[in-house]
């Protein structure tokens, strides 16, 4: 009988460590926007434009930054990473509290924050794959997508209370502290990390940025699923402002019948995220990847058509929780599918062009569906959104040969990414 195998002590460090960011950041979810909105009486030209610059000039930074993190010791950089958003949220409050805030300084924030955020995913993906072994990949990316999902779901309420008893500041503090427990939680990982590659003599810093996108896009499954990614995303996000629009000023839900509609539909992604290794173990992670990634795209086509009173409340539940039970079961499986088809060398440039990427294409979404909804109506963007989340299914790995579920070997030279073909390997 084979023994299986469990997750260690200092997995259970950095899943805590983890746990309370996310707590942290689900109470503090929006206050960005919330504050510019509630504090600075900015136009929502502006918040519009405070989301965009984050995305577009915080992948500026994030880049070249890929290259430099692939070259070092992971914990150091998801550290830094965490006091940096810790320092620049806390910022804000502090601003506040001597008259002194600006939107300057809001998107100064915006930017760091989403940098380093984008900085500590590019680590701690590489870091993940050392901590844990193979087998156990599957498992640990449940755990986290779980804990994401219940911090979403209960977050937003318990912020919505904080902002209401002690002022818009309130959940920023929240945050910002939650990103100093995730650093403190880190340090206290025991388990050697193994040594950074080397970087070439030779190497180039538009070389090396480019040697990401290269490994990603000659993949010719993280490629289509890069592609994949970026229009489910895209239109996913393109229905966020859209589906608040369409909530409280057509439907005319009451407040409570808002969060509801928000926070109910997350225990979807709960369960979705429990049940994706049993049905891994059961069906194969191929079966799963694609299955899923097909079934989170149905639900959108639903909301355009969404009625107003307790059942247009009940069909925006149900099509939510659908999309994120779907979504609950192909983020850890394809999780653990890029990590094995990753090269070690690799690991942070690919993902820090995979959130670059995905970054930049839902701001240009979200633009869109603005612009979109000024001729159409909101109804007709979110036909138009629903439409393009489910045309994202043609962009899954349907081939066999597309998606292989063996470790891509790993290069053997730094500068050039390994040659990958439309054959899996033996």
């Amino acid at each position: 009988m084979v023994r299986r195998s469990t997750l260690g002590q200092d997995f259970r460090r950095l899943w805590g460590a983890y746990a309370v960011s996310a707590a942290g950041s689900a109470v503090g979810m929006g206050a960005l926007p919330l504050v510019a909105l509630l504090v600075l009486d900015s136009s929502a030209f502006q918040v519009s434009l405070l989301a965009a610059l984050s995305a577009v000039a915080s992948g500026l930074i994030a880049l070249p930054l890929g290259v430099r993190i692939e070259h070092q010791y992971k914990r150091p950089v998801m550290i830094t990473a965490d006091l940096a958003r810790c320092v620049v949220l806390g910022s804000v409050p502090l601003a506040m509290a001597f008259g002194r805030l600006t939107y300057t300084q809001l998107c100064a924030v915006g930017v760091l924050q989403t940098a380093a955020s984008v900085a500590f995913e590019a680590a701690s993906g590489a870091h993940l794959k050392a901590l844990v072994l193979p087998e156990q990949r599957l498992r640990a990316n449940s755990l986290f997508e779980t804990t994401n999902w219940i911090s979403v779901s209960a977050g937003p309420p318990v912020g919505g209370l904080l902002i209401g008893a002690l002022g818009t500041a309130a959940t920023m503090v929240v945050d910002a502290l939650s990103f100093l427990g995730s650093a403190l939680g880190i340090r206290r990982i025991r388990q050697p990390e193994p040594a950074p590659p080397d970087r070439a003599v030779t190497s180039h810093p538009g070389r090396d940025i480019a040697a990401g996108w290269h490994c990603l896009l000659r993949h010719p499954g993280l490629r289509r699923l890069f592609f994949n990614a970026l229009l489910f995303g895209g239109s996913i996000m393109m229905t966020s402002p859209l589906m608040a629009v369409l909530m409280l000023n057509y439907l005319g839900l009451a407040p409570w019948q808002y969060g509801l509609a928000l926070g109910l539909p997350c225990l979807g992604g709960v369960l979705g995220s429990r049940l994706a290794p049993l049905l891994t173990r059961r069906y194969g992670q191929r079966r799963i990847l694609l299955l899923s990634g097909a079934a989170r795209t149905l639900w959108t086509i639903m909301l355009p058509l969404t009625p107003s009173g307790a059942l247009g409340v009940s069909v925006i539940v149900a099509a939510d929780f659908g999309l994120l039970l779907s979504a609950g079961v192909f983020n850890p499986t394809f999780t653990t599918y890029r990590m094995a088809a990753t090269p070690d060398a690799f690991m942070s440039r690919v993902s820090t062009s995979w959130s670059v990427g995905s970054k930049a294409c839902q701001a240009a979404f979200m633009t869109a569906g603005g612009l979109i909804a000024a001729p159409l109506g909101v109804r007709g963007a979110l036909l138009i959104a629903g439409l393009l989340c489910m045309a994202s299914t043609l962009l899954l790995p349907w081939r066999q040969e597309h998606l292989s579920t063996d470790d891509v070997p790993a290069p053997t030279t730094e500068t050039a990414p390994p040659a990958v073909t439309d054959t899996p390997p033996a």
